[in-house]
């Protein structure tokens, strides 16, 4: 089921009917049956892996949990093996068997590789890493193994952040739902609110820049100069709005029935480096990773090289986590490389402004800052989005060709979407970071709250309506990191 979908629309007030007139003890039942029936409108038959990654996980934590300290280490290695090999069979079976198979024919050696035809569960990426989060966290006894099947279940199934996250940890969401939850005006009121902010994010500014974006992308031949440079900066934005977009209604739902999911976006695109977007964008993602991947290889600890070597390998299986596809593979080399690079002339950077930007000027200075790494960004995104490395690297070629007009403006405006809805789509992108600088002087939240009764509600008539008038229905709009 998705966020922007009616039959959300209609799941969801009556789940909220049922929850508080629900007593606290018979919730989970609520909760959990709910969840199921969230999940099951992507395919039913996964709900059956969902469920047996629940009882694989809530075993083993239980085993180590009864286990001495110098024998876990088996339970441990075991969640490890299951969890990151049922993601291996259903998302890099193919990938790597396909890839196998082109080594093996560039050298003229013909051998039948195996092929599986599954269809990639919708969340398995999420709940698995949730669940082996939680593994890892037993074992280092940063959290109890969870007693409850049920409590442990309805952490990896509860339905707002199943599909795209945020990746909870066990510490912070199991402890909520065993705690009782009276209706709260203020927590329903915003979590209302992200909800639509949400919605206005994905389907009036997201599906709209995805029409440009998808069709510049799809047909890479065809254009060149600026409509490329556009094609990218709009997909830089639709992505931000898309999974952002997502989050905001999975926290607000979640937020509706008095639980908090941790905070996954925080401004990215104001960030002044590439070190600190990734510490403001998919926030639970890049911290699981540094958790997980990059402390136990040694973080900052070791010798340059090998801080070096660690920074690469986190950022190479963290492109690779985002799909089974060279292009998301080399992505997360280039955040890697950069981020290394970045690090190595940190005080050359340092010096350089401290000479060139003094007093009023380092205002100055911030906004080149900014402006560096959103290109930076950006340019990278350009293998996220392409639909091959070949794809990938002719935008690149193509960019900056001069086209009949100039850099093709022309063209960039007229055959792609009509220039009506192309003036609409940049005035979308400023309005969001309008937003997004106003948010900066506080939380949107509190801001918007404190407005007049009659501002508030002309606020939310225009932002509802927008929804519902300019929602891109025609067609079926996923979210972005549904695929992942």
């Amino acid at each position: 089921m998705l966020f922007n979908s009616f039959q959300f629309a209609i799941f969801f007030p009556v789940l909220i009917g049922l929850y508080y007139f629900t007593p606290h003890r018979y919730r989970w039942v609520l909760l959990l049956s709910s969840s199921y029936f969230f999940y099951s409108f992507a395919k039913i038959e996964y709900i059956f892996i969902l469920m047996g990654s629940t009882l694989v996980n809530y075993t083993l934590g239980r085993l180590m949990s009864t286990a001495q300290k110098n024998k876990r280490k088996p339970y441990m290695w075991a969640g490890v093996f299951l969890n990151i090999g049922t993601l291996f069979l259903f998302k890099y079976f193919n990938f790597f068997n396909k890839s196998t198979a082109s080594v093996l024919g560039a050298l003229n050696i013909h051998q039948d590789i195996p092929m599986f035809d599954l269809l990639l569960p919708v969340g398995i990426s999420f709940y698995t890493f949730q669940g082996l989060g939680y593994i890892l966290d037993v074992y280092n006894d940063k959290v109890p193994a969870e007693r409850k099947l049920h409590i442990f279940a309805l952490f990896t199934a509860f339905f707002p952040p199943l599909l795209s996250g945020p990746i909870n940890r066990a510490r912070d969401l199991m402890p909520q739902f065993k705690q009782p939850r009276a209706f709260d005006y203020q927590n329903v009121t915003q979590g209302l609110r992200l909800i639509l902010w949400g919605l206005v994010k994905k389907m009036v500014i997201a599906d709209h820049l995805a029409v440009y974006v998808n069709h510049v992308y799809n047909h890479v031949g065809d254009y060149q100069g600026i409509a490329l440079i556009i094609a990218t900066l709009f997909y830089t934005v639709q992505i931000y709005c898309d999974f952002s977009g997502y989050t905001d209604m999975a926290r607000g739902s979640a937020q509706v029935l008095g639980y908090d999911l941790m905070e996954n976006f925080r401004h990215p695109y104001f960030s002044r480096s590439l070190h600190e977007f990734w510490q403001r964008w998919h926030i639970s993602l890049s911290t699981w990773f540094r958790d997980y991947v990059y402390v136990p290889l040694g973080g900052n600890r070791v010798t340059i090289w090998r801080w070096r070597y660690n920074i690469f390998i986190t950022f190479l299986i963290s492109g690779l986590w985002h799909g089974a596809n060279w292009t998301f593979v080399v992505w997360g080399a280039l955040h890697g490389f950069i981020l290394i690079l970045e690090n190595a002339t940190r005080h050359f950077q340092r010096r350089l402004a401290d000479r060139l930007f003094t007093g009023k000027a380092s205002r100055l200075n911030q906004g080149i800052q900014v402006a560096i790494t959103i290109s930076m960004i950006s340019f990278a995104w350009i293998f996220f989005r392409a639909n091959s490395v070949s794809d990938a690297f002719t935008i690149i070629r193509k960019m900056f060709l001069i086209g009949i007009d100039g850099f093709g403006l022309k063209q960039a405006g007229i055959t792609v979407v009509g220039i009506p809805q192309f003036i609409s789509l940049l005035f979308m992108v400023v309005l969001l970071f309008g937003v997004e600088m106003w948010e900066r002087r506080g939380w949107v939240q509190e801001l918007v709250g404190n407005l007049p009764l009659t501002v508030r509600w002309a606020i939310y008539t225009v932002a509802f309506w927008s929804v519902l008038i300019s929602g891109v229905f025609g067609v079926k709009q996923e979210f972005i990191y549904f695929q992942f």
